[in-house]
């Protein structure tokens, strides 16, 4: 019969065995990611080469998109990636932020639980099923109810004014609102879920309503987490290709007004990288992609250190 301190010898070495090999699997896995990171950086630094030599940093303000004479700006597409986002971020952040406030707190278990569900469900849809749907169900909607509307109430307004073509930067910019609902409701709700309860109850013991409780110290507790929530959101609206590309109307121009088409980053990218046919087209558009990967890596980047500044207290308890 072995000894027990002999068993309990080999059970220690190969504890130590097993967590050497993961801790080698982890920090593989983590020298993998950055080595992909940094790859892609780098193809895309020299694919775009060509195109940062021959135009320089007047590529970001000049508005001419022209693959005849190659001639390449822009300023259309960054105006509206950041129009077609701005616009999403605004209904979907007012839309999330409150069903998440509602989910949280105030919703029944049974109404809480299948509604989350439904609503987590919109991330699941992949973005070309949105752009169908945004082509032949929103956009009529839009052009012929919505977009009338607006022009009639609010046409004073430069936003609101000019002819009418349904598929625009305003249509692009609802289509994302819907597809990023999703992340801020939820990222939202559990920050306003790790607020103390111990803030709650003290507000309830003043006699504050539910209602104000949630108003004047919950949501601002949870202030730089659901402002987290929303610029992860709005890093996702900045990179969506599929969807956007199907209903902002694919026009390399800048106007005042959303009823206009317009072009974003991806979508310029996924609708031309197969026609260019020339090594400075294909610079330009790669260069787009640069410009948009840096982008997202920053408006994630300062998402993700929000997000965790709120959650982290509630996790180490």
């Amino acid at each position: 019969m072995v000894p027990f301190d002999r068993l309990e010898e080999a059970h220690a070495r190969r504890s130590v065995l097993s967590d050497r090999s993961f801790i080698a699997a982890i920090y593989c896995a983590t020298i993998v990611f950055v080595a992909v990171v940094v790859g892609l950086f780098v193809m895309l630094f020299a694919g775009s080469w060509p195109a940062i030599q021959s135009f320089g940093l007047k590529f970001f303000w000049t508005s001419s998109w022209n693959p005849v004479t190659s001639q390449f700006g822009a300023l259309p597409m960054i105006y509206g990636t950041v129009v077609s986002s701005a616009i999403a971020i605004l209904l979907a952040g007012f839309v999330g932020v409150y069903a998440a406030a509602y989910l949280a707190d105030f919703a029944p278990r049974l109404v809480a639980r299948p509604l989350s569900f439904l609503i987590e469900l919109l991330a699941a849809v992949p973005s070309v099923v949105f752009g169908l749907w945004g082509l032949f169900v929103l956009s009529p909607v839009l052009r012929d109810r919505a977009d009338p509307f607006l022009e009639a109430h609010f046409g004073f307004v430069p936003l609101f004014s000019g002819p009418i073509f349904g598929t625009s930067l305003l249509t692009a910019g609802v289509i994302l609102a819907i597809m990023i609902v999703p992340t801020v409701c939820a990222i939202s709700r559990d920050v306003i879920m790790a607020v103390l309860a111990e803030h709650r109850e003290g507000s309830l013991a003043l006699g504050a309503t539910r209602w104000e409780t949630m108003w004047r110290v919950i949501l601002p507790g949870a202030k730089s987490g659901i402002f987290g929530a929303c610029v992860l959101a709005l890093g996702r609206a900045l990179g969506e290709t599929i969807a956007t590309t199907m209903v902002i109307g694919n026009k390399p121009a800048i106007a005042a007004s959303l009823f206009q088409p317009s072009y974003t980053l991806a979508s310029v990218i996924a609708n031309e990288f197969t026609e260019a046919t020339t090594a400075l087209y294909q610079s330009a558009l790669i260069e787009l992609g640069l410009l948009l990967f840096l982008v997202s890596m920053v408006v994630n980047g300062f998402a993700r250190l929000l997000t965790w500044t709120v959650l982290r207290p509630s996790r180490g308890r």
